[in-house]
């Protein structure tokens, strides 16, 4: 009896903890709701149908790897994975160098009054509408009255007109150079917070050993901001691999195949053809990549200044 009643007392406190939290957990159970409702199940059920032949009205009839087989035939498919590799390899490129030179440019600036005004000038563009600034391009590359070949006409440099959205050359190239000069509020604002959390001590050593401009960034800042660079090299990979709407709006894909991307396939065979099984099947495909891709990232890819467990 007296064993129970200490188990009792030991339990009390413990029940009342849960009563007190009860609230939160009420709380927190909307946003739950949602996150299962329209992220989840949307998620685990495209795994269920791209075993399947679907066209979105009756019911699915099972198809086992069918779909996934199709996907090493498909010449959309084929095109697209070339197409993105591309267009994955230029956004890296200029978006992982760009944003970090201008924060390591604010960053050193002596006024603390100017590195703020030079901050919002780089956020700002962010409150402008994606799709603003993807009809901006379009008018920018229109071969007739568009701004880059008016320019070059102005110029002089006439065999430098292009119809380069319309044309089987130039259409992705001109997809890569999309949103000169690069540089993203986001990628900026995550690299300027990494610098700024470098210890000044740090800094102070550096530059009496000597570690000064380019050495300095080289040596010191970029060993330190290796989460922040693999954070938007993981961030980079998903937005890219994902991402069909710039395509979708500026070239549909074409001409012919030249600017095709899986994501493109797999919306187009879904919502154009009523092929939702095998878009599905593209998607999974997409999300396997990108599962594989984050994994050697975040495995592979540190620097010596990176804790790593058992060590």
């Amino acid at each position: 009896m007296a064993e129970q009643t200490v188990v009792g007392v030991r339990a009390h406190p413990q029940a009342a903890r849960w009563v007190r939290k009860l609230p939160l957990y009420v709380f927190l159970l909307p946003s739950f709701t949602f996150l299962i409702a329209f992220s989840y199940y949307p998620a685990l059920s495209a795994i269920y149908y791209s075993f399947t032949f679907w066209d979105g009205f009756n019911p699915p009839q099972w198809v086992g790897l069918e779909n996934y087989e199709r996907l090493f035939r498909d010449e959309y498919i084929q095109a697209g994975v070339k197409n993105i590799v591309l267009l994955t390899l230029g956004h890296l490129v200029t978006h992982l160098t760009l944003p970090l030179i201008a924060a390591e440019a604010i960053f050193h600036l002596k006024s603390r009054r100017w590195q703020y005004w030079y901050r919002v000038l780089f956020v700002v563009p962010m409150v402008v509408p994606a799709i603003t600034v993807l009809m901006i391009w379009r008018f920018v590359f229109d071969p007739r009255v568009g701004l880059l070949n008016t320019l070059f006409r102005q110029v002089g440099l006439n065999f430098l007109v292009n119809p380069w959205l319309g044309s089987h050359e130039m259409a992705l190239p001109s997809l890569i150079i999309l949103g000169f000069p690069w540089i993203s509020g986001v990628g900026f604002l995550i690299y300027l917070a990494g610098l700024q959390n470098i210890p000044g001590e740090l800094i102070d050593a550096a530059e009496v050993d000597g570690a000064v401009g380019l050495r300095r960034i080289w040596l010191i800042d970029i060993p330190l901001i290796m989460a922040q660079i693999k954070l938007l090299l993981i961030l980079g990979i998903i937005h890219q691999l994902q991402q069909f709407v710039t395509v979708l709006i500026l070239t549909n894909g074409g001409p012919g195949l030249a600017t095709m991307v899986p994501g493109l396939v797999m919306y187009q065979r879904a919502f154009v053809h009523g092929e939702f099984g095998y878009g599905s099947a593209i998607g999974v495909a997409i999300c396997v990549v990108v599962l594989i891709l984050t994994y050697i990232n975040l495995r592979y890819i540190r620097s010596s200044t990176e804790y790593e467990p058992g060590r």
